[in-house]
């Protein structure tokens, strides 16, 4: 084995060294081309065939992120193409995939459901023209409902049952509408909407009646069954004209007691009390009137009316006469055979004489006009209304013109009622204002009884005797006040007089001593002695010596500090 390989190696080494440089240089690019052709061949057999769950690309990256995290949660491997295509492993998955995301509503809105379901085919047959025609019109229905204002959206089904050979035997269209209607939207509860998209249905859809249609919002509650709701819209419309009335009644509350309290006030006016009856039934009036004819109609500018009026107009006539003249004896036959004599002349017979008998139809025309109106009146039928105006209250004064206090510590106050007349002018005022009728049986009813004010007597009672304390403790205090500042005043004085007439004394005596001092002093100084003075005499007399000096010197100082002593003093 190892001398066949080393002959072949032996001849490769020989056809190259025998080739040249570019003979070596295919020989190398075809051995690459092949070795890469080896690799792409095993790596393109290697990858799995992906099935693509939605043809169409997705491009909105929160919806791509559902779809996926959806998948995922089923264990399903997932790959998404570069240019968006969600794919799966095999077609079987492909389709279970398919079914949970129209299933969820997890389809983007931009891609119809059923175009997962187009295959391009060479030939089409009849059945799926009629499924295709039936998707559209199911697809046109939906449009139609989400363009209507307070849709958000809106899932359409209808069924096609197949067609019988009897009518007996026949299934009926039906259809079911979920709504979804819009935050603050009425869809689902105004009836004229719901109706307005069944008929929208049964216009659209042949053969499909009321009773096959069912719409339900987004709670599945059928909001379409008007049967069931007869009840509700009796209670409904009682509701709304109770509503209607008690705005009336507001209404007219309202401006008859702001009349009257700003006449009376509001605290002797405080409320009103109304009661309104409406028919609120629908009527059919029938109306038949007569109208005379004008043969000439008045002349414009004359003082009077020269018009000629009749109450009907001949039309036709037809005049009928009989003649008839006596025939005298009228032979009958012979005996026991009936004559031929008409009964009508039988009591004529063997009769002479003639008459004559004329009768005139008249065929006339009269102007009529007819009227025929269905009408809601919503007229009043009674109106009763009740207000009580309380009188006025004052206060009793003495001869002195103080308030008269009772023995139970209370004001005394006397009550001023409300004269008849006052009373009789508000109650036509109110008759005024709701157009007061006697025929249909309205009632207004004005009185005069005083309101309880125990509560608001007792509030002024306390207040009135509150402001008596205080001002009889303002005047003992201010009586107070003034004795202490007297006292103060008067001690002040008595003070300082006995200070004033201790100083003098003191003064007194200090002169005294000086001139004891000074005349002790000279007769010293007359008698030659010497005289021996005491430490504290002579620092006494250094310091009265220096303020001299001081005084002499600085004189305006001196003068000042003297002022402040006295003022001091």
């Amino acid at each position: 084995m190892n001398e066949f390989l080393k002959k072949i190696l032996a001849k490769a080494a020989g056809f190259w060294a025998d080739w040249s440089m570019r003979q070596r240089v295919i020989f190398l690019a075809v051995i690459v081309a092949v070795v890469v052709g080896i690799v792409m061949l095993f790596r393109v057999s290697a990858t799995p065939v992906m099935a693509s769950v939605i043809d169409a690309p997705i491009r909105d990256e929160e919806v791509l992120d559902r779809i996926l995290v959806r998948l995922n949660e089923e264990g399903v491997n997932v790959t998404v193409t570069p240019n968006g295509i969600v794919q799966v492993a095999d077609q079987t998955t492909a389709r279970r995939m398919r079914t949970i995301l129209i299933r969820e509503d997890l389809i983007p809105s931009n891609i119809d459901p059923w175009k997962i379901f187009d295959k391009e085919r060479w030939t089409i047959t009849d059945l799926e023209r009629k499924i295709n025609l039936q998707r559209a019109q199911q697809q046109m229905i939906v449009e139609h409902i989400k363009s209507i204002e307070g849709v958000d959206n809106t899932r359409v089904s209808i069924v096609w049952p197949a067609k019988e050979l009897f009518q007996s035997e026949q299934n009926p269209v039906s259809a079911s509408v979920v709504i979804f209607p819009t935050p603050g939207s009425d869809i689902t509860k105004n009836r004229k909407k719901i109706e307005g998209i069944q008929k929208l249905l049964k216009l659209a859809i042949e053969g499909l009646k009321d009773e096959n249609i069912a719409i339900t919002d987004n709670y599945a509650n059928v909001i379409n069954d008007f049967e069931g709701m007869a009840e509700s819209d009796r209670l409904s419309n009682i509701v709304r004209e109770s509503k209607i009335v008690q705005d009336d009644e507001k209404i007219y509350r309202t401006r008859i007691l702001s009349q009257l309290q700003s006449t009376f006030t509001s605290n002797r006016v405080r409320d009103l009390n109304i009661k309104i009856d409406k028919d609120m039934s629908k009527k059919s009036v029938d109306t038949t009137e007569y109208f005379p004819v004008i043969i000439k109609p008045p002349t414009p500018g004359l003082p009077y009316d020269d018009s000629v009026r009749r109450e009907s107009v001949l039309r036709s006539e037809s005049v009928s006469e009989t003649t008839w003249k006596g025939t005298g004896q009228n032979p009958e036959g012979p005996s026991g055979v009936e004559g031929q004599t008409p009964p009508a002349f039988k009591d004529m017979s063997n009769l002479y004489g003639e008459m004559t008998q004329t009768t005139r139809t008249h065929n006339e025309d009269i102007n009529e006009t007819k009227t025929k109106e269905e009408r809601s009146p919503k007229q009043m039928e009674r109106v009763t209304v009740s207000v009580n105006i309380d009188g006025t209250w004052k206060l009793k004064h003495d001869e002195k013109g103080s308030l008269v206090v009772l023995p139970d510590n209370t004001l005394e106050r006397e009550y001023i009622p409300v004269p008849d007349d006052d009373l009789r002018k508000a109650e036509r005022i109110i008759r005024d204002a709701i157009g007061y009728n006697s025929a249909r049986g309205d009632s207004v009813t004005v009185t005069n009884i005083a309101f309880d004010r125990t509560e608001e007597f007792k509030l002024e009672d306390a207040a009135y005797f509150r402001k008596k304390q205080i001002q009889t403790t303002v005047i003992v205090f201010l009586s107070g006040l003034t004795l202490l500042l007297f006292g103060f005043i008067l001690f002040r004085m008595i003070s300082r007089e006995m200070e004033r007439r201790r100083r003098l004394a003191e003064e007194e005596r200090a002169r005294r001593e000086q001139m004891l001092r000074e005349s002790a002093m000279a007769a010293a100084e007359q008698e030659g002695m010497e005289v021996s003075i005491s430490l504290e005499e002579r620092n006494r007399m250094e310091l009265m010596e220096s303020v001299i000096n001081m005084a002499k010197e600085h004189p305006d100082d001196a003068a000042q500090l003297i002022r402040t002593w006295l003022l001091e003093e």
